[in-house]
């Protein structure tokens, strides 16, 4: 069965077309509305939903947020032509699971999406970091407490770089310079240092004042 995507999504011309694109491979469901979408996502199942920050009425961070309440644990990436890291953070701490700036590549938007809804089915030994596993070659960490958990392309490359030397602290414009495109704001790596932290422990990562980041040390 194809596997279901719920996209909300205001916009008259890039909704339909974001739906097309989707179409392939998604069994896609566009709603306009914040209103709407809780109303859909309640009476259905999705495997992943693409919410667009800024709707009418509802927006989709009180979306997200009220998904969250409810215990809805589907994947949400959000897409927003807000870019900043307030912003980014705000999303993420009201429940989204990743985030993609507009305008975006659609190829982007599907490996995303492929990457929050991949199931995996064996790992190698994995890197200890605390009492939890980290495989990088899948792009995974699996927590003592709830599982595995999936990371993003970025999200593995930082950590891996961090791992494999855990006693050294970089600097952020190491971390740019080695896991992030060329024109990004150092910026970014304080970003990817949140999503890693929200998504598993605070202290996976150590902040080393004046400096920039090492591993931690995480129960």
């Amino acid at each position: 069965m194809t596997a279901r995507l719920l996209l909300v999504e205001d916009d008259p011309r890039l909704g339909p077309l974001v739906a097309e694109v989707l179409d392939t491979d998604w069994d896609v469901t566009l709603v306009t509305t914040g209103e709407e979408a809780l109303t859909v996502a309640q009476e259905r199942y999705f495997d992943v939903m693409v919410v667009d920050r800024r709707l009418p009425g509802i927006d989709g961070t009180e979306f997200v947020a009220t998904l969250r309440r409810r215990r809805t644990s589907t994947p949400v990436l959000m897409l927003t032509a807000l870019g900043d890291v307030r912003d980014r953070v705000s999303g993420l701490d009201a429940g989204a699971n990743d985030y993609l700036t507009k305008p975006f590549d659609f190829d982007e938007l599907s490996a995303r999406l492929r990457a929050l809804t991949r199931d995996y089915s064996g790992t190698g030994p994995g890197i200890e970091i605390g009492s939890w596993l980290f495989h990088p070659d899948d792009g995974s960490i699996t927590s003592p407490y709830t599982g595995r958990i999936m990371l993003t392309e970025k999200e593995t490359a930082l950590l891996r770089l961090l791992a494999d030397e855990p006693a050294r602290a970089f600097t952020r414009q190491h971390l740019l310079s080695a896991v992030f495109d060329h024109g990004e704001q150092p910026g970014t790596v304080d970003t990817y240092v949140h999503y890693l932290r929200r998504k598993t422990d605070r202290d996976l990562i150590t902040t080393i004042r004046g400096t920039g980041y090492r591993l931690g040390t995480p129960a």
